[in-house]
């Protein structure tokens, strides 16, 4: 190799070497923002090896038709959560992208509207998205409810939506507050209810801490609810005990959801992060 060539391939390696420096920079600045990663990472793995343990909790003696409607509806209900997760937490996102988000921020309407308007229409367009997703994997799967109480499943999926939006207004708030990672913390957000609502596997096979934290996830008394009426044909009184701490999950969530979306917008305006999109 001519000198020249050397001189060409070490100039190339310092660069490279300047690459994978500067995205440790990088990790290093977000380092919280990969923490949060990290946890959403172990909340994923966490759910799929909980699906053995609810396997083993069953004795291996599984009703497979029942197991199979059983983990529909808590694939179904954990897609209906990620739909207003994600039409609220990309509320800001959008408005970004679109160029509008001085506009709406400034129009003539109280930020309780805006965000129930978004949270409304989240749960309207949810419900077309999951009764069409339900129906579809049902006839793949060959699956009825000849027992389902369809109306009253209704009636816990409305109450608990009113939850849902609660927490999405939460997570509306982080891309306000970090225009870089912000979005995608609202479905690490999403995932970390995952591992302890018991979508796919009873709540009693996780960790006492777990099923603790359970004990205040709206995902673990709408899962509850809906099963209740679809597979056994439950009415509302059956249900009642999945029903209230929704109401009162509920009641706190929004409240506090536009709370915390409030003190976030003061944040992004006072620091200039508003407009920011990168």
């Amino acid at each position: 190799m001519t000198r020249a060539g050397g001189e060409a391939v070490r100039h190339q390696a310092i660069a490279l070497m300047g690459v994978v420096e500067r995205n440790a920079y990088l990790v290093k600045r977000y380092g919280w923002w990969e923490v949060a990663f990290f946890a959403w990472t172990v909340a994923n793995t966490l759910a799929v090896v909980f699906i053995a343990k609810g396997v083993e909790a069953t004795g291996g003696r599984l009703d497979v038709s029942r197991e199979t409607a059983n983990l529909l509806i808590g694939a179904v209900i954990w897609s209906y959560l990620g739909i207003i997760f994600e039409v609220l937490t990309e509320t800001v996102a959008w408005e970004r992208w679109e160029g509008t988000i001085e506009y709406t921020f400034m129009a003539p309407l109280s930020r309780a509207v805006h965000l129930l308007g978004m949270g409304s229409f989240a749960v309207l367009y949810g419900v077309l998205r999951t009764a069409a997703l339900f129906g579809v994997v049902a006839l793949f799967f060959g699956l009825g409810f000849p027992e389902a109480n369809f109306p009253a499943a209704l009636v816990v999926l409305a109450v608990a939506s009113v939850s849902f939006v609660g927490i999405g207004m939460v997570t509306a708030v982080l891309p306000l507050v970090s225009p870089e990672k912000g979005a995608q913390l609202g479905f690490i957000a999403q995932g970390l209810l995952l591992v302890v609502s018991g979508v796919y596997y009873p709540v009693e096979v996780m960790p006492s801490w777990m099923q603790a934290i359970a004990t205040v996830s709206q995902a673990t008394y709408a899962l509850n609810g809906i099963r209740a009426t679809v597979l056994d044909g439950a009415g509302l009184g059956a249900v009642w005990a999945d029903l209230w701490p929704l109401l009162v999950l509920g009641a706190i969530a929004i409240p506090a959801g536009l709370a915390v979306f409030r003190a976030g917008e003061r944040y992004a305006k006072r620091s200039g992060k508003l407009k920011r999109s990168e």
